[in-house]
């Protein structure tokens, strides 16, 4: 797959610039929006959109911007998939919702069977869907406290695993995703993460060693439910672990009758150049918690593993009332029909190698770039001041500025917020992340 499906046929795959960004239309949205909706819902670039698809989004002032956040890893096969919308429409004819857990339907059971399928091992499976990612990370954390009879949940510096309060606490970032809304649930502890980058060479099963000593001396094995882990972390940085790190952990975890939970939520569904990232290292996950990319950005989220421990919780233990909406597993059964019957597995990869190819040549030029890392269609960018590895996050946000202003969607991330989150859409044409390549590096040559 080397020029993918664009998605809406009329939507013109280009850069275009016809007002200031963001536009007259786009800021009188935003007053709007500071008088109508809560002042904590923050927006990171606001223009306002009236299409997208393919590579680009395309705002009420008329603007063509190209989309380097898919919506946060979401819109992985494009925000208007004509397999997806047609699956949609379709569904949406037949009816919107009954509830799984009042009278079910088949698409429900057709998406459990899908995840049970495509997800990392042959083991025996089952699967529950739910409607974010936060939901699926704390359900997980449920079905291994019910699996184990432990309590104890660990998770690693630099986390996030969601806006919920057992998610909150797991997450290690404070600001802006826990501050002020404490306190938080208990029994979650927190163990060092592999970190190349600031590891001064550490390698992977060096770095499980001290984190699993840390694990065995302030939780105990004994204690432990599950450990749950990022196998790319996202908001903290898109932090890769040394080779070696995760399987180290899945086997102590194995040893100890831990549940190995993989928090998927932002690498799953082709992102990486994998299906799953676990499979890079042949990682078999107990737990796999899935989102973002999997309904083509309608809300659906799930956990898929083990039979004999997404079993342990008593009927009706699990559930919600949109958990499994018909809509979302319509699209979820599309957007998998489309990774596996058009190459999108290659096609991140391929994403990868250019994005990875150009961000590396120009860090060679500007001492500014302490590291460049990811895999497939999820690369970042960390800046620092030159010759140490200190953060710059005011570089970082002169960086944003400076490319949403030239109309290029970049997001930031990193626990010193010191990272630019590379995410095309994988439904992406070349020429375009070219293009956005191109202006990033003029960008750095301007500020």
């Amino acid at each position: 797959m080397s020029e993918p499906v664009t998605g809406g046929p009329a939507l013109a795959q280009e850069r275009r610039l016809v007002t200031e960004i963001p536009g007259p239309r786009s800021r009188e949205l935003a007053a709007r929006k500071d008088a109508a909706v809560s002042r904590g819902v923050g927006t990171g670039l606001p223009v306002y959109v009236t299409a997208a698809g393919g590579g680009v989004v395309v705002d009420v002032d008329g603007n063509s911007l190209i989309d380097l956040g898919s919506g946060i890893a979401v819109t992985t096969v494009g925000n208007a998939n004509p397999r997806v919308a047609e699956a949609v429409a379709a569904q949406v004819a037949a009816f919107t919702h009954t509830c799984f857990m009042v009278t079910p339907y088949d698409g429900y059971v057709r998406v459990a069977e899908a995840l049970n399928r495509i997800t990392p091992g042959s083991h025996e499976k089952r699967t529950a869907l739910f409607n974010s990612g936060a939901e699926a990370v704390e359900n997980a954390v449920k079905i291994a406290r019910a699996a184990t009879g432990r309590q104890a949940v660990v998770a690693f510096d630099h986390a996030y695993h969601g806006r919920t309060n057992l998610t909150m606490a797991m997450t290690a970032k404070n600001m802006p995703y826990k501050h002020g809304f404490g306190p938080f649930a208990a029994e979650v502890y927190r163990a060092p993460m592999s970190y190349p980058f600031r590891d001064a060479g550490v390698d992977g099963p060096a770095a499980a060693r001290r984190a699993i000593d840390v694990i065995d001396k302030q939780v105990g094995a004994a204690n432990l439910a599950a450990v749950v882990i990022e196998p790319i972390q996202g908001e903290g940085g898109f932090v890769v672990p040394a080779p070696g790190f995760l399987p180290a952990l899945a086997e102590w975890c194995r040893a100890q009758g831990v549940v190995f939970v993989a928090d998927e939520v932002q690498t799953g569904f082709a992102r990486t150049g994998d299906l799953f990232a676990c499979d890079h290292e042949g990682v078999v996950p107990d737990l796999i918690a899935t989102a973002k990319g999997i309904a083509g950005g309608l809300p659906l989220a799930a956990v898929t593993g083990r039979a004999e421990i997404m079993d342990a919780p008593h009927v009706g233990g699990l559930g919600g009332t949109y958990g499994g909406n018909p809509l979302a597993c319509a699209a979820a059964l599309a957007v998998i029909e489309e990774i596996e019957t058009e190459g999108y597995v290659d096609r991140a990869r391929q994403l990868g190698k250019t994005l990875l190819d150009r961000l590396t040549a120009l860090q060679a030029q500007d001492p500014r770039i302490g590291d460049v890392r990811g895999r497939g269609a999820m690369v970042a960018v960390e800046l620092v001041h030159p010759g140490t590895t200190d953060p710059d996050p005011e570089l970082t946000q002169r960086v944003v500025r400076a490319a949403s202003a030239q109309g290029l969607v970049v997001l930031t991330c990193g626990t010193w917020g010191n990272v630019l989150r590379l995410l095309p859409p994988l439904a992406m044409p070349d020429h375009l992340l070219t293009e956005a390549l191109d202006v990033l590096v003029g960008v750095f040559g301007e500020v």
